[in-house]
């Protein structure tokens, strides 16, 4: 359930910074409201998954998966510039989260001998 939070707050995080370049330095009332709405939404739901994830694994993906969001938002959105390096960023980007999924997945598998093995004991 972790990851789904994470997912949750991920998306709060793209809305928020859209909205956020939507403000026009906070002169905009609706856009601001919603900048301010994302913000608080993306926080709580990251806070939820940090209940199981590791903070540096969590935040790392949170932000990760809100910068990629955002720059092919922005590039369909905004007409941003999307370039080769851009794209060979966020396909490091990528990488680096699938990595710490992987590695969050084998460090959970890890911990699960150990925590049997504790229970035992304990009875």
């Amino acid at each position: 359930m972790a990851w789904i939070y994470l997912l949750i707050a991920a998306v709060f995080e793209v809305v928020f910074a859209l909205a956020t370049n939507a403000t026009e330095g906070f002169t905009q009332l609706g856009p601001s409201l919603l900048t301010v709405a994302a913000a608080g939404g993306g926080i709580f739901f990251l806070s939820l998954a940090l209940k199981t994830l590791d903070v540096g694994v969590g935040y790392t993906v949170w932000t990760g998966i809100g910068s990629v969001g955002t720059v092919i938002l922005g590039t369909v959105i905004f007409g941003e510039e999307l370039n080769t390096w851009k794209v060979l960023a966020f396909l490091l980007i990528i990488g680096g989260v699938l990595g710490l999924k992987l590695a969050d997945r084998v460090s959970q598998r890890g911990a699960e001998p150990q925590q049997a093995a504790s229970e035992h004991v304990a009875a």
